[in-house]
């Protein structure tokens, strides 16, 4: 992934988890929507099926897919989100490892990666790696679904983000600056996070994420063997791929 991404925040998975549950990111809701489009495609139903969440953060959409799903699990490259993951979804298998890569010996009825996380690959061979790596952990007749970063065309070079958020007694403030860098953009955040016990510290992150094309990402599913669909959605701005693995019932 790109060396010039500092990610302190994923380091910092506390102030993360809190940080966009009090920004009011509707995880609930978001897993719903993938609740509907496996409805609508998968060989079994969700009640009878396992998802795999990939790149899955501090859990919580897991938290929210388990409601759905017989059997879920996680898999994320951070330790520290990986820590808070497991206090928030008790009992459920946690994996550390990279998504172009990692290997758990087993498929699921559904794969997910969302938040954009596939963004931070750095290139088309890592793309590719990454969702035939997704593919290979997908069972026949199962489901992958994918939240991409923005397309090119998308991308709106010098936005400006400002929040702050009260959880538990303690503030977040965050302020971020993202510009276009070639083919990446690259965002600045700042946060600045206070209690009463603590104090108050500064840190700071860069995160480079990869623009690629619409047409990057098809090719890398149909390379994987699979045919996906684009989606747009009121809840997810760089919208949704989705793709079927051909199989039977799974």
């Amino acid at each position: 992934m790109p060396s010039s991404t500092d990610t302190h925040i994923y380091h910092r998975a506390d102030v993360y988890h809190d940080f966009y549950r009090g920004r009011g990111k509707d995880y609930r809701a978001e897993s719903a929507v993938v609740r509907e489009l496996v409805e609508q495609r998968a060989a079994v139903a969700p009640a009878a099926g396992s998802l795999l969440d990939v790149a899955c953060g501090t859990g919580s959409h897991l938290a929210e897919l388990s409601v759905f799903f017989a059997e879920v699990a996680g898999v994320d490259l951070s330790a520290p989100m990986l820590a808070v993951a497991a206090r928030t979804n008790p009992g459920v298998p946690l994996t550390e490892g990279d998504m172009r890569d990692f290997r758990l010996g087993r498929t699921f009825s559904v794969v997910t990666c969302m938040f954009s996380s596939v963004g931070y690959l750095d290139s088309t061979g890592g793309l590719d790696a990454t969702v035939a790596n997704l593919a290979g952990h997908l069972a026949p007749g199962g489901v992958l679904v994918v939240e991409p970063w923005w397309f090119p065309e998308d991308f709106l070079p010098g936005w400006v983000g400002a929040d702050v958020v009260e959880v538990g007694g303690r503030k977040i403030a965050r302020v971020s600056h993202t510009v276009r860098a070639g083919r990446t953009s690259r965002m600045e955040v700042h946060y600045t996070v206070a209690a009463s016990d603590t104090g108050v510290e500064h840190f700071t992150d860069t995160h480079v994420m990869t623009l690629f094309e619409r047409a990057e990402y098809e090719d890398a599913f149909r390379r994987a063997g699979l045919e996906p669909e684009y989606l747009r959605h009121e809840l997810y701005g760089p919208g949704l791929f989705v793709a079927t693995r051909p199989g039977g019932a799974v």
